[in-house]
């Protein structure tokens, strides 16, 4: 099939339709495996060296140092209750997967509770627990789902108080990381702090994973040339953009082309040798869904 002269790959449907059965059973094995990993990786590393990195399972581990309760009864006594407002105050649109998040996750810590401790090295637990915990919530997030807690006390802290969503979040894992400084030592709380990082991290890799790319703008005044290089030498397509000078206010045609991290070179080279005083900006760029780059869910 040809568009304008080019030919032009026919679009694969994806591999599962959104809202199909299929595709809302995947969704719920993602949420139950990422609740069983991070809740492996709570009782393995974090838990057994009192290492508390926010949330309820961060108050779960507080509290059975004073209280000596299983973590697991904590995060339901204080799940299902932040639930309940949640759904009261918020409305209905967590849906079925928040209650599931809130009552499986807990479930999962009471079923891996007997697992083996690999280290004690407060630092190894602290960044290999994140690590854990970043996978599993990763895993929960790319199925549209939540394990309750304190993510949706911050939602509610957010509506009633005006606070931005994200410092909200903030405000509670800071909250029990000082906590377990006051419980336990300040050194935890600082191989806390180091595990939430981690943790954090780690989810931006699941949501985005490694295949970064560079988005590309060019100006130049042999746009024709570059265009075709682009297209037939580097096989990529682009994208012109209407603009105009700042300072000349003439109107200006902008190419965005976006290419892997190993085509950086290469369309440098060809734009280069086309126009050498071609103006190029290089953009950092996560995810690309689409043709010639990662396929849709």
């Amino acid at each position: 099939m040809c568009k304008g002269g080019l030919p032009v790959a026919s679009r694969r449907e994806p591999r599962i339709q959104i809202g199909s059965p299929s595709h809302t059973a995947f969704e719920y094995i993602l949420l139950i495996s990422g609740s069983l990993i991070m809740a492996a990786s709570f009782n393995s590393f974090l838990n057994p060296n009192q290492i508390a990195t926010g949330g309820v399972s961060g108050i779960s581990t507080i509290l059975q140092k004073v209280t000596q309760i299983n973590p697991a009864y904590t995060q339901w006594a204080l799940n299902i209750p932040i639930l309940l407002l949640a759904l009261w105050l918020l409305g209905k649109k967590f849906g079925i997967k928040a209650i599931v998040g809130s009552v499986i996750f807990p479930f999962c810590v009471l079923i891996t509770s007997h697992l083996g401790v690999p280290t004690h090295n407060p630092l190894l637990a602290a960044v290999y627990g994140g690590i854990g915990v970043g996978l599993g919530l990763g895993f929960v997030f790319k199925g549209r789902g939540s394990t309750g807690g304190l993510g949706l006390a911050a939602q509610l802290l957010h509506k009633y108080s005006g606070l931005s969503l994200g410092f909200s979040v903030a405000i509670f894992d800071g909250l029990v990381i000082i906590s377990s400084a006051l419980v336990f030592t300040p050194e935890n709380a600082l191989y806390g702090m180091i595990g939430l990082f981690v943790t954090t991290k780690t989810i931006d890799i699941v949501q985005l994973g490694f295949n970064y790319a560079k988005v590309a703008f060019i100006i130049s005044d042999h746009t024709d040339a570059i265009r075709k290089a682009i297209l037939y030498d580097l096989d990529r397509g682009l994208t012109e953009l209407s603009g105009s000078g700042g300072f000349t206010g003439e109107s200006r045609t902008v190419m965005m082309v976006v290419v892997k991290q190993n085509e950086v070179s290469r369309l440098k080279t060809l734009v280069q040798s086309v126009d050498p005083q071609a103006f190029v900006i290089l953009s950092e760029t996560n995810e690309v869904l689409g043709e010639g780059f990662k396929r849709h869910a």
